[in-house]
């Protein structure tokens, strides 16, 4: 464990707010830990009754890339973690779920943010469409669970939360209905 000395707030944004930690290890030394706060997400692999996953391709400019993952996003306020699922599905894919599944979660990267994502399995789909302004440029894409580990070896799924929460799925050998 490591004692914080103090705790500076050094940039406070919309989606990320940055602090500057200064502690001290159990040896004794001072240093500094840089933190990146974020609140907490979902990341839900969607399963159709025909056991396709709906992915979104999307344009992400911290990579510069265009990217295909799972449905994901940040939970507001008071919001609890399933409401968030419905929701973000509603917005990015226009489906609703009627069941969901709680399959687990993992911090983003410990070593410097504080994120943690819940991750789901939403099955059982209804068309219905909430309209969000942050989903502009997100393309719905179906592809076969059985096409996803060669997805995945290719390189075109390539971030962490889609591959991890699509590995669960697989190796839980979970399908949609």
């Amino acid at each position: 464990m490591e004692k914080t000395l103090s705790s500076q707030q050094i940039y406070d944004g919309r989606a990320v707010k940055l602090r500057v930690d200064t502690v001290e290890k159990p040896s004794g030394k001072k240093t500094t830990r840089e933190i990146v706060e974020h609140s907490d997400c979902v990341a839900v692999v969607v399963l159709d009754s025909k056991d396709n996953v709906l992915l979104v391709r999307q344009f992400r400019k911290a990579v510069d890339k265009i990217l295909l993952e799972i449905p994901a996003g940040g939970i507001d306020p008071s919001e609890q973690p399933i409401d968030c699922v419905r929701r973000e599905l509603q917005e990015e894919i226009g489906y609703l779920p009627n069941k969901v599944d709680k399959l687990g979660g993992f911090y983003s990267a410990p070593g410097y943010c504080t994120e943690y994502l819940h991750f789901y399995l939403a099955t059982h789909l209804i068309p219905s469409r909430l309209e969000a302004e942050n989903t502009e440029g997100i393309e719905v894409v179906r592809v076969p669970l059985s096409r996803i580990l060669g997805l995945i070896d290719s390189g075109e799924i390539c971030d962490a939360k889609s591959i991890a929460g699509l590995l669960r799925v697989i190796s839980l050998g979970l399908k949609g209905s």
